[in-house]
């Protein structure tokens, strides 16, 4: 019986997960409208980022990718990965996409200090900015607080973070993340996808059976300052 109980309980909370973007993202975005979760809009538009880049090995074939799908996206890049990617960059901008704050480096902002996290939103801001206008900061690891999004605020940012998740940082079946995309997606969603090695590679396969589809449905894939313009 207790074997039943344990299956019970994962099927439970395999569900809760599923099905978070229906249930749990609105309600945390109902507390925090000072962080952009999604925008209401009854439009078949989604926005697509993209974390932790730039990626010396895969943002290019991102990038084709996206063109040949008449997608754009807005690209959460990381500042310590800039150096030697400069050219990257300039494309990412130069084909219609928009950069996004990630900061320096590939660590949990909620664990730093007020000081640190400011320097470091200020040092990414810096070098983000040489190549075209920084609107949106996304914390790492999603979790955040007033303080920090009080300095976020300051440096001209706007928290955002996104309404569909798919793990794909964490577990690496791509299969599995475009399922769980083309299940929550909705009008005004923001899908969140992650660069780097492998991840990049899951991220072009997800991506080369979504794009696609989300066409097929009707829905425009855009970045975020395009679909904020859509808020009702």
């Amino acid at each position: 019986m207790w074997l039943l109980g344990v299956l019970a309980a994962l099927a439970v909370l395999a569900f809760a997960l599923w099905t978070a973007p229906r249930w749990l993202v609105p309600a945390i975005a109902a507390q925090s409208p000072r962080c952009l979760y999604a925008v209401p809009t009854r439009e078949r538009v989604v926005a697509l980022t993209l974390d932790d880049g730039p990626d010396s090995a895969h943002t290019r074939a991102l990038l084709d990718l996206l063109r040949t799908h008449d997608a754009r996206a807005t690209f959460f890049l990381i500042s310590s990965r800039v150096p030697r990617n400069e050219a990257l960059v300039k494309s990412v901008v130069a084909e219609g996409h928009e950069l996004g704050n990630h900061l320096t480096r590939d660590e949990a902002s909620i664990r730093l200090s007020p000081s640190a996290f400011a320097a470091a939103v200020a040092e990414a801001g810096r070098v983000l900015g040489e190549f075209g206008t920084v609107r949106w900061l996304r914390p790492a690891s999603g979790w955040y607080d007033a303080d920090m999004l009080e300095t976020i605020e300051r440096a001209g940012h706007r928290c955002a973070l996104g309404s569909i998740y798919p793990y794909d940082a964490h577990l690496p079946w791509p299969g599995l993340s475009t399922s769980y995309v083309l299940a929550n997606v909705r009008p005004g969603a923001v899908i969140v996808l992650h660069e780097g090695g492998e991840r990049s590679q899951r991220t072009i396969e997800t991506l080369r059976r979504v794009l696609p589809e989300l066409r097929a449905r009707g829905y425009q894939v855009v970045t975020l300052s395009e679909l904020a313009t859509l808020r009702r």
